[in-house]
This record gives C-alpha cells, structure tokens and sequence, in this order.
C-alpha cells in the first residue's frame, strides 16, 4: 500500500476498472459451472489459467505471487474462511460449500470478486447461512452511497448477519480497489452507523462479507494462509468491486 490516502477515481478510470472486474466475472462465472462432487481445488485452478490464456495476454491474475501466494485462486471449503489453496488433495464432496475469491490486473487496474456456492445438496443451515451472506453483500452495496459514512456499510452486514444468529469474521476485512490490489480505506464488516469517512463519489471498494455459521473467531494453519473457523463450523465469503457514482452504487464485478 503505498499511501494512506483514498484515491477519488475518474470516469475513464472506472471504465477500466470495469474492464479487469469483468473479467473476474466472466473466469468466476465459468468456474461456478463446473463445482461438482468429484472434482479438486485443483481442477478449479486449472480452469481459471486456461480461461485467463483465452484472454489478451496483458490478463494477469492478482494473487499469484502476491506475498508468496502459489495460485490464482482462493479455494476455501466448509470451515476455511479465506486464502485456502487449492490441491489435487483436496476433493470436493456433496454438501460441502466451496468459496472462490479471484482477482485480476488488466492494463494497471486491478478486479476482484468472490462467491460461495454449494456442492451437490447441502444442509438447510448452509444455505442459510450462504443466503443471508449473499444478502449482507447486497445490502453493504445499497449503503454505499455518496454521503454516507464508511461504516454504515460495516454496519448493514453486521446488522443483517448477527440478526440470523451468524457472527461476522473480524479478522479480515474489505478494501479500497484500483491500480493497487489492497488500497484504502479498509472496510471491516462491523462497526457503528454513523462513524468512519464520508463517502464521496469515484471512491472505488471491494466489499467482502465473511460471514460465519459459529464463532467468529479464526486461525490460520501451517500454510500461512489457510484460515479457518476455530470452532470447525462453516464460514461463507462472497464480494464484489463496486464505484460510488452520483448515481448510486455501480457493481463493476457483476456480469
């Protein structure tokens, strides 16, 4: 992160901001299609390089080589909360859910996007949980107007969350998004109404619910990047890049 300061993005900027979240979508939507019982995190990986070498060679994915991280995928499944690897080991079980965190840098600007899904058939509970996930992520994004406060988006996913008996992860949080990966300001998925920066148009967020079916408390494993649930229950991820324009919230990572 090279400054604390909050980037205000141009018109031409977000077009091309626009362009590299597109292009998340298109790989992730891809992606969705082939979850199934059977297949690996692996397999998953391969996909998304054979999807990215379709792509105008100047498509680079974000997270390979990003402070060491081996793959362009993060594949977490069931307890993982974020920054799972994906592995040949790791094979894909009916009722088992999968979140898929990708990102991209095309021609300096960076997208980034992340969904849960489910393999096969799944519990009542984790459908639950990766609905009103989805949803935490929806109405963060209807927060995210000009004139609001940073936290009212930190508070509409705590709100709708904890009000279904889940508990928001606190250990990780959203992020600015533009010619870096990881810019500000961070966006915690709690907080009190009312508090934080005014928000002020061509202020560019990747907003990330993680939300989870038990504790919030997290650990990470030997890897150094795993981190899971620290009581083993479930933990759902999903998020999108979004542009703060005088019209309302601008989704740039949704086909």
């Amino acid at each position: 992160m090279k400054s604390a300061a909050i980037i205000l993005r141009t018109d031409a900027e977000i077009k091309k901001l626009r362009e590299s979240n597109l292009i998340v979508a298109e790989v992730l939507e891809v992606l969705k299609g082939i979850v199934e019982p059977g297949i690996t995190t692996m397999d998953l990986e391969r996909a998304c390089v054979k999807e990215l070498k379709k792509r105008d060679n100047k498509v680079k994915a974000a997270f390979k080589g990003y402070r060491g991280f081996p793959a362009c995928l993060c594949t977490s499944v069931n307890e993982e909360v974020v920054h799972g690897m994906p592995t040949d080991k790791k094979v894909l079980k009916n009722g088992d859910i999968l979140s898929v965190d990708f990102g991209v840098e095309y021609n300096g600007y960076y997208g980034d996007s992340a969904f849960t899904v489910p393999v096969g058939d799944v519990s009542d509970e984790a459908k639950k949980l990766m609905d009103v996930t989805s949803r935490c992520l929806e109405v963060a994004i209807e927060t995210a107007i000009v004139g609001n406060r940073l936290y009212d988006i930190s508070n509409a996913v705590q709100t709708l969350a904890e009000g279904n008996g889940f508990s928001v992860v606190k250990a990780f949080v959203g992020h600015g998004i533009g010619t870096e990966l990881h810019e500000p300001p961070q966006i915690p998925n709690f907080g009190e109404k009312g508090r934080g920066i005014r928000l002020k148009e061509g202020m560019v967020f990747a907003i990330e619910p993680m939300i989870n079916l038990g504790t919030d408390d997290i650990k990470v494993l030997g890897d150094g990047w795993t981190a899971v649930t620290s009581d083993g229950k479930l933990s759902a991820h999903f998020e999108h890049s979004i542009a703060i324009t005088a019209d309302g919230p601008y989704v740039l990572s949704r086909l």
